[in-house]
């Protein structure tokens, strides 16, 4: 479902149905955006007024629905706080928690940046007020650009390179929160997976950021593959998977991007499944997936992290299951970044 609405917005499906289709998306797009716009300007005319927790805090959200990349981004900028001295705290809202207490997100950040807590709650001015009584003194938001019911000192925005302007609609037509013009809201923009892109490709999203007044501001990272690991927690070198034949599948927000880093690792990947974002596996979900691999004679299975942390087993099929972990890589813009964290750095209160 998720994939053919994606095929609708983006103009590939074509025909009568697919463009009537649209026609009646492009309409519901402006309640959409009369609601969000309503909601701006209550903040922007300071008619409502943002809540001010007394530590700093940085925000990490994006224009579009999908994934953008902000689980790597929030662990890095996490782990960059944590051991320059700061008790760090994430707070996010918990979107299609595995239960009371965790999601995938909330599983992949506690390895990725272990000992740093977590608050889950809609209510992230709730959380931020228990995170600081239980001793944080530097708080993240995750997925909280539209979310500005809580000051933040450092505003930062992704946009995914591979599908920069999400189709150039608002939700339902296409996968715009809110429209491009409101970027300039945002005090960094991180612009994410450049590596695969062309390079006209990155210069014409360059010149659109510029457009809205972000000019000096732009950060541009890549997600490249470190290792592979294994729900036993297990790991091993890339270079020994270089021309396996490989099932892949996941549950993520860009399934393109993954299926793309999978054949940029020179593998072969005899088959491919993607489900929708935040997928939760069943057992019979595995045991397809499995019967998949074993019929098209893959060697194993490969996964997303994000993934790997809702599935127990190291095999399917009788296949070993593996993930891809991966790492963030500034390519651009890197002492910028760095001048703006040691800035928020200085602000944190002492204890």
């Amino acid at each position: 479902m998720e994939q053919f609405a994606r095929e609708v917005m983006s103009g590939r499906k074509r025909g009568l149905a697919a463009s009537l289709l649209r026609a009646g998306l492009w309409s519901a797009q402006w309640p959409y955006r009369v609601g969000v716009s309503c909601k701006n300007v209550a903040f922007d005319f300071r008619l409502r007024e943002p809540f001010e927790v007394g530590v700093p805090v940085i925000s990490v959200g994006n224009l579009t629905t999908g994934g953008t990349g902000k689980t790597p981004i929030v662990a890095f900028l996490a782990n960059w706080f944590r051991d320059a001295g700061a008790n760090v705290g994430l707070l996010s809202r918990g979107y299609k928690s595995l239960d009371s207490q965790a999601n995938d997100e909330k599983l992949v950040l506690d390895q990725l940046c272990p000992g740093v807590p977590q608050w889950l709650n809609p209510d992230r001015i709730l959380s931020a007020k228990r995170a600081v009584v239980g001793g944080c003194n530097l708080l993240i938001l995750d997925d909280a650009f539209q979310h500005r019911r809580v000051h933040r000192d450092l505003d930062i925005a992704l946009i995914d390179a591979t599908n920069p302007w999400g189709y150039g609609h608002c939700l339902p037509r296409g996968l715009l929160r809110e429209p491009i013009a409101n970027i300039e809201r945002a005090d960094l923009v991180i612009v994410t997976r450049t590596d695969q892109v062309s390079a006209e490709e990155l210069t014409a999203i360059r010149a659109e950021l510029v457009r809205y007044n972000q000019v000096g501001t732009v950060i541009e990272v890549s997600f490249r593959p470190s290792q592979l690991i294994n729900s036993a927690g297990q790991s091993k070198p890339l270079a020994e998977l270089v021309g396996q034949r490989v099932f892949g599948f996941c549950g993520i927000g860009n399934p393109e991007s993954f299926e793309w880093t999978l054949w940029q690792l020179g593998l072969e990947v005899v088959g491919f499944e993607s489900f929708p974002d935040h997928h939760h596996f069943t057992s019979e979900d595995l045991a397809r997936l499995g019967e998949q691999a074993k019929s098209s004679n893959a060697e194993l299975l490969l996964t997303t992290h994000k993934d790997l942390v809702k599935i127990s087993g190291t095999e399917l099929g009788g296949r070993p299951l593996w993930a891809v972990q991966i790492g963030t890589e500034i390519v651009r813009g890197a002492p910028m970044l760095e001048a703006r964290l040691w800035s928020i750095l200085e602000r944190v209160p002492k204890s």
